[in-house]
């Protein structure tokens, strides 16, 4: 690992993770059944959300990490949060909890107009 790997996050910026406009994401997630997953916190959850989406907390890293530990790390996690921000740094986990295949929504969930 380089220093501006280590400084800038390079090494977690890996192939595994993917960002997706909001059309993208939609067929995507149209696609029969899918691990969907909003990280964001049970409130804003509550005040609205993308059909079928759970819910696991980006906030709470305890629950954050055996939720995810129950998914299934071969099959595509499709993540979003409010703005993009948190479910980037979500996707980061992911990579290192060993997840090979995890698409974000592009501006998060306050771009969906579905």
């Amino acid at each position: 690992m380089s220093i501006l790997d280590f400084l800038f996050g390079g090494a977690n910026n890996s192939d595994a993770i993917e960002v997706l406009g909001k059309e993208d994401y939609k067929k995507a997630i149209t696609k029969g059944k899918i691990q969907l997953v909003d990280v964001r916190t049970a409130r804003e959850f509550a005040a609205g959300h993308i059909k079928g989406a759970c819910n696991i907390d980006y906030f709470n890293p305890s629950a954050f990490k055996a939720d995810f530990a129950e998914m299934k790390k071969d099959k595509p996690v499709y993540l979003y949060c409010q703005s993009g921000n948190r479910s980037q740094k979500a996707a980061k986990k992911l990579v290192g909890m060993g997840f090979s295949m995890i698409y974000d929504l592009k501006g998060g969930y306050r771009t969906w107009n579905y």
